[in-house]
């Protein structure tokens, strides 16, 4: 339990020292004690105990001197390791304050005793920490802690996400401890649907490598997910600096060029190859063959792309002028491809308008002039197969889109 520290002991033997110099502590009291606070210091804390002691043992004590002794025998007994005799001054301590310093006294207690493995006793001393009012990250911690060695990870869940709620509803963002504590319990609990969501969460006001390896290699797992999503999870991992083997690599230029765009699997290829995921080992020739025919189809693609957006406009639904659209999207020609897009929606008769939705925010997150517009046209895009999930991911902050 070296993460749960017993008690902050330079504010419990500064508050010592301080009432020390104040009136009301006798000298023959006083000055052993002043003289245990510069051993602290120095870092000497058996002799600073035994100078403790010399005050203890004067007699005639009264309840304030007694109340000075014990913090400094608390402080100094922690430092020497003497828990046992640590324990018995904090719990004195405990029965003469009130307010917030009882609700601190309360929480070193419910430490130390989760430190021994005395697991009921820090419970009880839990409990009275928060009693007192104390809702510190360490109060939490040792809940956390408590709860799972106990295995009560419905209660871990019932905490972490009743201090994850109320957070959002303050506008404030959840602690990433509490996230991680949430996430886990949901997970011990295979609640897949809410492990999910609060991985998104997590995602989204924490954005770390960590947390888009774990979301993105779920995503195709779960219930409902398409396959033609395949292309935008790797999309994604790509934005996010989490692909980066050559497999991966392998797999996204295929699948791009199955989508018929050449121009995206070429620059995937480039990728690869400027990252030195390509170009090396058994597989240097297949990669080289994959880029030859990503040169032949790009070129290909530029020579037919304008016939082909004649034609689409005559067609009734505007899918081939989406898919048109995104391919010029992909061709560098962002702003052309953006227009096609639209008048494709506009046209109407989709086959998959949540598809063309997407396909248009992602769009407008690499224009200069629609950007603005991304965020709603992705906040916009409704569906169960994976399409809204994609949507909302390229909103995460650190994608470059300023979502």
């Amino acid at each position: 339990m070296n993460t749960l520290r017993a008690f902050t002991l330079s504010i419990l033997a500064a508050a010592c020292i301080g009432s020390v110099q104040a009136q009301g502590v006798r000298a023959e009291i006083g000055k052993p004690l002043q003289h245990a606070g510069e051993l602290l210091k120095a870092g000497k804390a058996r002799e600073a105990l035994a100078r403790v002691r010399e005050a203890e043992a004067v007699g005639g004590k009264s309840a304030y001197e007694q109340l000075i002794i014990d913090r400094m025998k608390a402080a100094a007994a922690q430092r020497a390791g003497d828990t046992g005799t640590a324990i018995q001054a904090l719990e004195s301590i405990a029965g003469k304050v009130s307010g917030a310093e009882a609700g601190q006294i309360a929480e070193q207690l419910a430490s130390i005793y989760a430190q021994q493995r005395n697991n009921a006793k820090a419970g009880e001393w839990l409990h009275k920490a928060v009693a007192a009012g104390n809702n510190s990250a360490g109060v939490r911690q040792l809940q956390s802690y408590l709860q799972s060695v106990s295995g009560d990870y419905n209660a871990i869940a019932r905490d972490a996400g009743a201090a994850v709620a109320n957070a959002e509803q303050a506008g404030r963002r959840p602690e990433e401890g509490d996230l991680l504590r949430l996430a886990d319990a949901q997970q011990r609990l295979n609640n897949h649907s809410a492990y999910g969501a609060t991985l998104e969460k997590l995602l989204f006001n924490y954005p770390k490598k960590d947390y888009w390896n774990a979301y993105l290699g779920r995503l195709p797992r779960k219930a409902g997910f398409a396959d033609r999503f395949l292309l935008d999870v790797l999309q994604l991992r790509l934005a996010s600096g989490t692909l980066n083997r050559s497999d991966e690599f392998m797999e996204m230029a295929q699948l791009a060029l199955q989508a018929r765009l050449p121009a995206e699997s070429l620059h995937i290829i480039d990728l690869a190859y400027k990252s030195g995921a390509f170009g090396k080992g058994e597989e240097a020739a297949r990669q080289q063959r994959l880029k030859d025919l990503a040169l032949k189809r790009e070129a290909e693609q530029k020579a037919a792309i304008a016939g082909q957006a004649s034609e689409a406009m005559n067609e009734k639904s505007g899918d081939e002028l989406v898919n048109v659209g995104y391919a010029y999207v992909t061709m560098g020609q962002v702003d052309k491809g953006v227009g096609l897009i639209e008048q494709g929606i506009a046209k109407g008769g989709l086959k998959r308008p949540a598809d063309a939705k997407l396909r248009l925010g992602m769009a407008q997150l690499q224009s200069a002039k629609s950007k603005a517009k991304a965020a709603q046209t992705l906040r916009g895009v409704q569906g169960n197969d994976g399409v809204a999930d994609i949507a909302r991911l390229w909103l995460v902050p650190g994608l470059g889109n300023g979502g």
